[in-house]
């Protein structure tokens, strides 16, 4: 092997290996665990099987047909965890995840069982491979609905996107790019799938590593304040001024930040934000659009006077993609669903 190749292998083995990392700590050692991190756990899982496979395989062609047989059965469940993980993530129900899963597991197993790759190999490379990929692009399809409205948002710059719509837009687009690459392997080189792989996984890290937020690390609140706390005299004067900026309906300026909110209540950002997060264990973030969405509950139950559109531009939102997610992140209903509930 030469210095090239060597360095091909290197990087495209190391993106693997960290998918593997990575995997580990979203399912075991993430702080606040949800649900939805143990369908990137396995998403990521699925794809570091695929991409070590194709590492290997590029490296030594005559790999045990056990070991390709595996990787590439590991694509069948690439779209479902993506699938799976963008829909947990806005807060809609998962509980028959196995529908995603269980059948194209024991389908894979009952083919690998009839038809061994090592015996099969046309077979594989024109039919079921095939129609793996076919499968995993139909899923990426199903996934778009998940980030439409965020891909709506960036492009037209009407909001700023938070750290975790970032997020999701990276993971549906890396997969979505790791697709792509190995579907024109054929047209390029083998290795192309497993150096996009390592090309996305560094891309997505580094720019959460880069990106000066303090309120996310990986799409999780930070406890900013854990070790200080407001005294209860100062806290109990916070609570009432944050009443009576509820009553007199402030939050429904759209113009409305953290700076602002602080200033009307007469106390610094800082005790602002700590109050929120000591306190009601929220970011300001989650605390206005909190708000905003009760008071577009209400608009929805009393009032015809207002588009679905017209109450959330009311309610203090910049566009209507933008409440629609909102509403739905809160609900686990879109406004229209909820809308429709109430008249049940």
């Amino acid at each position: 092997m030469n210095f090239d190749s060597q360095i091909i292998f290197f990087f495209s083995a190391l993106g693997a290996f960290n998918g593997f990392i990575l995997a580990i700590y979203f399912a075991i050692i993430a702080e606040k665990k949800k649900f939805s991190n143990y369908f990137l756990a396995l998403l990521l899982l699925v794809l570091s099987i695929r991409i070590i496979k194709s590492v290997f395989y590029f490296f030594n062609p005559e790999l045990s047909g056990v070991f390709i047989q595996i990787g590439l059965s590991a694509c069948i469940l690439i779209g479902p965890f993506l699938y799976l993980y963008l829909k947990s993530q806005t807060s809609q129900k998962t509980k028959a995840w196995t529908v995603h899963v269980l059948p194209y597991l024991i389908g894979i197993t009952i083919l690998g069982i009839s038809y061994p790759y090592i015996e099969h190999r046309p077979i594989w490379s024109r039919y079921i491979v095939r129609g793996i990929y076919l499968q995993w692009l139909v899923y990426v399809v199903l996934s778009f609905k998940y980030v439409k409205p965020l891909f709506k948002i960036a492009i037209e710059k009407k909001d700023r996107l938070k750290s975790i719509d970032i997020w999701l837009l990276s993971i549906f687009s890396g997969v979505s790019v790791i697709w792509f690459a190995y579907n024109i392997a054929s047209y390029t080189s083998y290795i192309v799938g497993a150096l996009s792989f390592s090309f996305v996984l560094y891309l997505i890290v580094l720019l959460f590593v880069f990106r000066n937020k303090k309120e996310v690390t990986f799409f999780e609140e930070k406890e900013k304040y854990k070790n200080s706390k407001i005294d209860a005299e100062t806290v109990a004067l916070i609570a009432t001024r944050i009443k009576r900026f509820k009553e007199q309906d402030l939050y429904l300026n759209p113009k409305m930040t953290l700076a602002n909110t602080a200033k009307e209540l007469n106390i610094s950002k800082h005790q602002l934000s700590q109050f929120l997060n000591n306190n009601l264990n929220k970011s300001f973030s989650v605390f206005i659009n909190e708000l905003r969405i009760e008071k577009a509950k209400e608009l929805l139950q009393a009032t015809n006077q207002y588009t679905i559109e017209g109450i959330g531009y009311e309610c203090g939102f910049n566009s209507k993609s933008t409440f629609h997610t909102t509403f739905k992140k809160v609900t686990g209903q879109t406004p229209s669903d909820y809308q429709k509930s109430l008249a049940k």
